[in-house]
């Protein structure tokens, strides 16, 4: 396995970028899959979510696009939005060296018209999800001749939400030759079926996790029935400290209502489902990555492609009825070698589902149990843990095609006009028309007046603090 990003025959400005984000040596997947997809080659990886796998694909499209060619050159499938989202930031990240890059994202739940105005305007990749990029192609919209490179992200998540259809009518209308990749966590065997029908003399390359990976994530199960569910969850995040907490529910009645409860109580608590617009979706996971909200409640649909640095709590409020889907929730936590723990809420029903699961991951789920009528009670409990971020979201109303940075922010805030110290200043996000920046507590109100009252890049923008339940 190359030691290093300088052996896999990378461009000069790629490297540079690799070195500047902190990227020290490859994941096994990136190793593996780079060089393959550098000569052309048709791929096949299967990896789990985490493993590093959009900078494996994302490095040799940057490599091949040509900038000076305004048309879509790269197409990538991803099951959901959030996951598009997550993709085409990385891809940003990676590409910033490439003056003039652009990258769309063809999703529902935003204005069909500006995507088709960015694709007139011209793109050289789009990252979607199937149901949009099949709107596009039978409207016209979409260009595909000049499309070399197509990748399907989390296929076997996109063939279980029923997209097997829409991925298979896509490549079908697309131009050969053409170079394909899947990335899957799974094979099951419409993944098969699906490989043998449109990746022909593909390399597929499987990284198997070492053992010790599954003990970075410690896991948990902890016996509730449906009416004593709130009070075990309650009682889990004030018995193991999190500064951040991810809960899945399998329904978005129980997310609504879990994290209604909680932020009532003063929890700082938000929800995430597939009904939400793609505006306040966006908002809501901006918020949860710059810990201005500690804990997300989420169905697996609308958490697919959640991301976040140094998350250290997931808990199953419910239990799926797939193994695999466990996998992917506890996945979350316990990256890039940082311990992780992963809380299982369990009814007797749940015993075969957690054979399976034990099957599966070849790993014990550890009891642990909270005696009835024993510590502090539901009231106790919420007043407990609804302790309040130390963070705040300030919403900016410029981005990424107003031509504001990081650096511009940043600079508005912290220079002669802003006056706040760099300590106060958090993560910063910047989208196409919006930006959000984490702004410590105290100073957040004052960085808001101070934005409102000054310029970015000599422009003004409208500053606001979001800071409700969602």
């Amino acid at each position: 396995m190359p030691a290093n990003f300088e052996s896999l025959a990378l461009s000069p400005a790629l490297l540079t970028v690799v070195g500047e984000l902190g990227y020290t040596q490859p994941t096994p997947v990136q190793s593996a899959a780079i060089p393959v997809l550098l000569a052309g080659r048709n791929l096949i990886g299967q990896s789990k979510t985490g493993s590093g796998k959009t900078a494996a694909f994302a490095l040799p499209i940057l490599q091949s696009i040509d900038i000076d060619a305004r048309s879509p050159q790269a197409l990538i499938l991803c099951p959901t939005r959030e996951l598009c989202a997550q993709v085409a930031r990385e891809v940003r990240r990676l590409g910033r060296r490439h003056a003039g890059l652009a990258v769309l994202e063809i999703v529902g739940g935003q204005p069909i018209w500006r995507q088709m105005d960015a694709l007139k305007r011209g793109v050289h990749m789009v990252v979607g999800t199937p149901g949009r990029m099949i709107d596009h192609l039978q409207r016209g919209l979409l260009e595909t001749r000049s499309i070399k490179t197509v990748v399907l992200d989390e296929a076997d998540r996109m063939l279980d939400m029923g997209f097997g259809p829409d991925v298979e009518k896509i490549l079908s209308e697309l131009p050969e030759p053409r170079q394909t990749a899947l990335f899957s966590a799974t094979f099951p065997a419409s993944i098969e079926t699906l490989t043998r029908k449109f990746l022909h003399e593909a390399l597929r390359i499987t990284i198997d996790e070492p053992e010790e990976a599954s003990l970075e994530i410690r896991q948990l199960r902890l016996a509730a029935e449906p009416d004593e569910k709130f009070p075990a969850l309650c009682w889990s995040l004030n018995e193991y400290p999190h500064e951040s907490a991810l809960i899945f529910c399998n329904y978005k009645t129980s997310v609504f209502e879990v994290a209604q409860d909680l932020a009532r109580a003063g929890v700082s608590a938000g929800h995430l489902d597939g009904d939400m617009d793609q505006f306040h979706r966006d908002q809501m996971l901006a918020r949860f990555r710059n810990e201005s909200i500690r804990v997300l409640v989420a169905t697996d649909v609308a958490g697919r492609g959640i991301d976040v640095t140094d998350l250290d709590l997931v808990i199953n409020y419910e239990l799926h009825d797939q193994p695999d889907v466990y996998v992917h929730r506890i996945g979350r936590t316990g990256r890039a070698g940082k311990k992780g723990l992963a809380i299982s809420l369990t009814t007797d029903r749940d015993e075969a589902r957690l054979e399976a699961i034990q099957k599966l991951t070849g790993t014990r789920i550890e009891s642990v149990k909270r005696r009835a009528g024993k510590g502090p009670g539901l009231k106790r409990l919420l007043e407990s843990i609804a302790r309040a971020p130390r963070m705040m979201t300030v919403l900016i109303s410029g981005g990424r095609k107003d031509k504001v940075r990081p650096g511009d922010i940043l600079g508005a805030l912290t220079g002669e006009a802003g006056g706040l110290k760099s300590a106060d200043i958090g993560k910063i996000e910047i989208q196409d028309r919006l930006s959000y920046v984490a702004v410590t507590r105290g100073v957040a109100r004052h960085a808001v007046q101070q934005l409102n009252r000054g310029r970015i890049k000599g422009r003004r923008f409208r500053a606001t603090l979001i800071d409700t339940f969602g």
